[in-house]
């Protein structure tokens, strides 16, 4: 029996291919999409003859129920050097369809794509997705960089912030998922890279709200001056404290908004950085896999090199975890200066709150003024220590994310 009729042999009539979630299968190309090369779950899968996938444009396999605008964004990422992800629908030689989840990386002279079988709940919302913006790219006659605006959009208000988020959070739970149903453990670098990146995420809510405190404060140094003019010349301390917290309130919300929050912050670094990690790693785990699967398949394809494709794919391997361990390192500088800043605040608060206690002082030997100047005093008392109390909370986050490792 060929093993062309051994592939037949299993093969519904109509339907889906047959892919196990086990299985990892790649495909090389050249940079206009021609393919170079591939293994033999790729051929069984897809159903083609060797003479029939070698030296051919990779787009043989395309379904036409996948919409345009993901393919749009595919070669868009792929044209700018980036590595890519996506859910793809493909077409096998008998007519019958297989799904996939495809990580793609550029590599020498061309890209290589290494696939496997989605299983997670996310897959089923995709599919949806993915009807709704055929069907608006048939009957509304959407360009594919219409579709693909559209299709950002939808991922938007699925919650993504754009389409690598959204790749990197589907590679992710494609592979627990996968994990999952193959009874194995979960994989602890996605852990440990995802509470790395929720802790990214709680890092910039608790400095968005610790530059609300400071603006909240900005009133009450100006609240304490006017008091302070009306009782000179004992209200020269209150006069320096007010000068002092206006000024310092200003400079810590400006330093946060711009470093922290800003497009530009430190928290763009780190939560992109964190974001490409988790990407890379899952990334390297599948091609990790697809290079035990071509050690395990019998032999080589005529025309195909494997030895070959082995060393490239090892290669690769090697190159993601690098850049993966590299943006560790981004992160950790980031957040150490995040640190930084951190304590250095706490010590101005030290500062701060002895000359605030003499004010309170000062304030208890006035009359109507002094109970005035009292009031707001414990008021900025209340403030300062809800920001201290912030101040810890991102100290926690940013020493957290810099304790991973790779």
């Amino acid at each position: 029996m060929s093993y062309h009729d051994r592939r037949q042999e299993f093969r519904p009539a109509t339907g889906e291919a047959p892919f196990g979630l086990d299985e990892v299968f790649f495909s090389r190309t050249d940079s206009r999409g021609i393919i170079q090369a591939y293994n033999h779950v790729f051929q069984r899968v897809a159903n083609y003859e060797a003479e029939d996938l070698l030296g051919k444009p990779h787009k043989i396999i395309r379904h036409p129920d996948m919409p345009r605008g993901v393919f749009y964004l595919f070669w868009d990422a792929l044209k700018s050097g980036q590595t890519i992800g996506a859910y793809v629908k493909n077409k096998a030689a008998d007519g019958l369809y297989y799904w996939v989840f495809a990580v793609v990386v550029p590599c020498e002279d061309g890209f290589l794509s290494a696939r496997i079988k989605p299983s997670s709940p996310l897959f089923d919302t995709i599919i949806a997705e993915y009807t709704t913006l055929l069907e608006a790219e048939q009957h509304e006659g959407l360009c594919p960089e219409d579709s693909a605006v559209q299709l950002l959009g939808r991922l938007q208000d699925l919650g993504f912030e754009d389409y690598v988020s959204f790749a990197t959070h589907a590679l992710a739970e494609e592979l627990n998922a996968r994990d999952s149903g193959l009874g194995a453990a979960a994989d602890p670098k996605i852990k440990e890279f995802r509470n790395m990146l929720k802790n990214a995420r709680d890092l910039v809510q608790e400095t968005e709200a610790l530059v609300q405190e400071f603006d909240a404060m900005r009133t009450i140094p100006h609240n304490m001056r006017v008091i302070a003019s009306r009782i000179e010349p004992a209200g020269g301390p209150v006069t320096v404290l007010s000068q002092n917290y206006g000024a310092m309130s200003r400079d810590m919300s400006e330093w946060f908004a711009d470093h922290v929050l800003g497009e530009e912050s430190n928290f763009s670094a780190i939560k992109d950085t964190v974001n490409n990690g988790l990407f890379i790693e899952c990334m390297a785990r599948i091609l990790t896999e697809c290079d035990v699967q071509l050690q395990k398949e019998p032999s080589d394809i005529q025309g195909i090199n494997m030895q070959e494709e082995l060393k490239a794919l090892g290669k690769l391997v090697t190159g993601q975890r690098d850049l993966a361990r590299r943006g560790l390192t981004e992160v950790k500088l980031e957040t150490d200066r995040i640190l930084t800043a951190c304590k250095v605040m706490h010590r101005h608060f030290l500062g701060l709150s002895l000359t605030r206690v003499l004010c309170k002082i000062e304030s208890a030997r006035m009359s109507t003024e002094g109970q005035a100047l009292t009031a707001i005093i414990t008021q900025l008392g209340v403030f300062q220590g809800r920001i201290s109390s912030q101040l810890n909370r991102i100290i926690a986050l940013a020493t957290a994310i810099q304790k991973v490792k790779l």
